[in-house]
């Protein structure tokens, strides 16, 4: 008898040890998602850029893994950012466009059209999981005193803008936290203010500047959020970090003594009007902002290692859609889209296909290229996984876990991805996009009949050789996901 309660006593501590084992190997890690704005695809040194330097983005490559196939949720700020926080792309999400409401002034801060009350997001999901969430940045989906405001979808802190078209200047009156307006050390302006004429005078440009540069803020209270955290604390109460960079969509602002490190670099442009702040040295300021917010990125790193964090938080960075020529931003210089075809506001490779890269010391392996083809309404499913919560039944994402981990051979892979956008663009009052496999399909709406373009990506990455004629199988496999859609929210959004 004596030997078997020994018997036993042995295996129950076998059993606790694996318990305990368990325990420590599926420990919940620390996410931050870092997203830029209007950033391209060739717009980092990892991906191909060779005149801006982005050292710490760099860092995160040669320790993470680097994603070749990665699509933003859309073509344009909110409906994207949309996609990310839901699941859901944008034949099936309710915001599928940039619907400003309101104007420019403080006065009329409206915001954009709010996600709606008890909608599934990322930051719900990961708060049931027991995460503290907060959300820095720019928002977009839901002005002050909406039912779209972070708080009211899962975020238990906020501070940022808003209204993104507030975030079109880095200089604002104002940003918001936790619903309440933080009052800035700024002069009101517009950002969209034209210069009397074309000025080549750069002491023109210091109109457009105040005394808090935004992005400075917003780093600090990331790093305050970050460090209210300790190794001890992530244990029981880890943290989803949602930080959403201004950087670098237009208007070209940043301050004078960020400027050196590009100044003489390159001859500048003329300084003209074009449709936001003009800047007297577009090249150095565009340039300049982003290394501005890879420096940014490098203090986040900084902090997560001083505080014993680093080794289990996962860090993924991306951009929100391609590039853009707004403001005076010159893409052909910086070949911001690398080889692919388009910019902002396309639904071809430029306009959706961002960069992405993902650090996990603890789990990723260290300087890997994967071609997974993946999308932000991958994110949802992915992290819910990651974190052990319900994954809710609408996504139209699937978890990309698997790769991140070396556990490939688990991978689901989509059968297509499916964008749409509506507005006038390239001769088209519409564009529908379908990804499957090699293929790329897009239907350009027109006011007399759609016109269908075809491309195989796997020896036309440009999208250049229209093969619609020749496929129309394909075609055909094309219309049937796009028939797939729900119906738009609002009128202006459906085909």
């Amino acid at each position: 008898m004596k030997q078997v309660i020994k018997i036993v006593v042995i295996f129950v501590g076998i059993i606790f040890h694996i318990a305990l084992f368990a325990k420590e190997v599926i420990k919940q890690p620390n996410i931050i998602i870092i997203v830029a704005d209007d950033l391209g695809y060739g717009d980092i040194a990892s991906y191909g850029q060779k005149k801006i330097k982005t050292p710490n983005i760099d860092q995160l490559t040669r320790q993470g893994m680097k994603f070749t196939q990665h699509y933003a949720g859309s073509t344009v700020c909110a409906p994207s950012r949309a996609t990310l926080m839901t699941g859901q792309h944008t034949g099936h999400n309710q915001i599928r466009g940039n619907h400003e409401l309101g104007g420019y002034r403080d006065e009329e801060e409206k915001g954009q059209m709010p996600l709606s009350a008890g909608t599934a997001t990322l930051a719900t999901v990961l708060k049931s999981a027991g995460y503290r969430t907060g959300a820095i940045g720019k928002w977009g989906l839901g002005g002050p005193g909406s039912q779209g405001e972070p708080q009211y979808h899962g975020f238990d802190h906020f501070f940022g803008y808003l209204d993104q078209k507030q975030a079109h200047n880095y200089y604002p009156t104002h940003l918001w936290r936790n619903g309440k307006r933080v009052a800035l050390d700024n002069d009101f302006f517009i950002a969209h203010t034209h210069l009397n004429g074309t000025s080549k005078k750069p002491k023109d440009y210091k109109l457009y500047m105040g005394n808090e540069y935004a992005p400075d803020l917003l780093i600090d209270e990331a790093l305050h959020f970050i460090s209210t955290s300790s190794e001890k604390e992530q244990v029981e109460k880890p943290f989803f970090l949602y930080l959403a960079f201004v950087t670098v969509h237009a208007a070209l602002q940043v301050p004078d003594d960020r400027l050196p490190a590009y100044t003489n670099n390159w001859q500048e442009p003329e300084m003209t009007d074009l449709g936001y702040t003009p800047h007297p040295r577009p090249r150095a300021a565009r340039a300049a902002m982003i290394s501005n917010m890879d420096k940014s990125i490098g203090r986040i790193l900084s902090q997560l290692k001083a505080q014993g964090l680093d080794e289990n938080t996962l860090i993924i960075f991306t951009s929100d859609n391609g590039p853009s020529p707004e403001g005076g931003a010159d893409m052909a210089f910086f070949n911001s889209a690398g080889e692919l075809r388009g910019v902002k506001q396309d639904l071809y490779e430029g306009g959706i296909r961002v960069p992405m890269i993902a650090r996990w010391t603890e789990s990723i392996k260290a300087g890997t290229t994967n071609d997974h083809v993946s999308a932000f309404w991958d994110f949802l499913p992915t992290l819910a996984e990651l974190s052990g919560a319900a994954i809710p039944e609408d996504t139209n994402g699937l978890s990309f876990l698997p790769t991140l981990v070396g556990n490939e051979i688990n991978q689901k892979e989509h059968s297509s991805l499916y964008w749409e956008f509506k507005r006038n663009r390239n001769g088209a009052t519409g564009t529908q996009a379908v990804r499957m496999g090699k293929w790329k399909v897009l239907r350009l709406e027109t006011k007399t009949e759609p016109i269908w373009q075809l491309f195989n990506l796997s020896t036309d990455l440009a999208e250049q050789k229209n093969l619609a004629e020749k496929y129309p199988e394909i075609i055909d496999k094309a219309k049937a996901i796009i028939n797939e859609r729900s119906a738009s929210v609002l009128p202006k959004w459906e085909f």
